[in-house]
């Protein structure tokens, strides 16, 4: 039997924005694991500020899925440019969300833990008030609400936060290449957070997606960040511990003495209660996730990737 023309043009596959990136690049690795078929759009491919362009890109590919890796993540610039923040961060995600909204597309959309205020002592649940208090939040925040206002029933939102991975500059790699540089390191001890894989993440957006397509994850927030949680102080121990040296090297201070222009959160720990309800179990915790990462984060620093 021929198909019809409605099953020719029914969305089928996974477009992922932002491929370039750590995340975006780990989503792919987790696609092409599964059996998925999946379109990379880099920066250059596909340009978020461009509403004609992100149309055309939805009209022409049909995804069933949409993973939004692509932002502007230069916090500190942010803060001095935040139109051009927004242009990327809110402006992108509300034209995804229009061109999903046309073509039938699932849209899962990655978010961030600086929505909040970080002044919590307990995890952030999914449903907890906003209250972004850098420019790179308020863009980030403008971003979901155009998501789940435009779709309302096809619309994810998934907030990471302390992202590490093998294909970008982050924290972890950047604490690689200083232990081998200095005697003594001092890393803030006074934010707290959830360490968190992007390869973890990428495995976490796969089953959310398939969920969302099988109709067994109900759209909206969800908070895609490692269990358990640490400071930045107790992360750079562990990197200094997997890395056989001395984790007494590291010592403790606070986020007075590295003063930036954008406020980072106090406290960044998110709760993952919203799993439960799309039968997606939570990401483990950050040790074993680490563990796990580690030896392939220092080969590609051995290897000469520059942080």
């Amino acid at each position: 039997m021929n198909p019809t023309t409605e099953q020719l043009n029914a969305p089928a596959g996974w477009l992922v924005t932002g491929a370039g990136g750590m995340l975006g690049q780990d989503v792919l690795a987790r696609l092409a694991d599964a059996g998925e078929r999946a379109t990379a759009l880099d920066r250059a491919a596909l340009d978020l500020t461009d509403a004609a362009a992100v149309r055309r890109a939805l009209e022409r590919h049909r995804p069933a899925v949409v993973v939004n890796c692509a932002a502007w993540t230069a916090v500190d610039d942010a803060e001095t440019r935040e139109a051009e923040a927004l242009a990327v961060n809110g402006d992108g995600p509300a034209r995804l969300a229009d061109a999903c909204a046309r073509t039938g597309a699932v849209l899962l959309h990655v978010s961030t833990d600086y929505v909040f205020a970080g002044d919590a002592t307990a995890p952030y649940a999914e449903d907890a008030p906003t209250a972004p208090r850098s420019a790179y939040g308020r863009t980030k925040l403008a971003g979901e609400r155009a998501v789940l206002n435009t779709l309302p029933d096809r619309g994810y939102v998934v907030r990471t936060a302390w992202l590490y991975g093998t294909g970008g500059a982050n924290f972890v790699r950047t604490m690689i290449r200083l232990e081998g540089q200095r005697e003594k390191l001092d890393v803030v001890d006074d934010q707290r957070g959830q360490p968190t894989w992007s390869a973890d993440l990428a495995g976490l957006l796969l089953a959310l997606g398939r969920g969302a397509l099988a109709g067994t994850a109900p759209p909206g927030v969800y908070h895609g960040t490692s269990s358990g949680e640490t400071t930045w102080y107790g992360l750079t121990r562990e990197i200094f511990r997997l890395l056989g040296a001395d984790p007494d090297r590291v010592h403790p201070t606070t986020s007075e003495a590295f003063v930036r222009p954008a406020p980072r959160p106090a406290y960044s720990v998110l709760g993952h209660d919203r799993f439960a309800a799309a039968g997606v179990a939570p990401l483990r915790d950050w040790r074993a996730a680490l563990a796990e990462a580690f030896p392939r984060i220092r080969r590609v620093h051995e290897e000469g990737d520059p942080a």
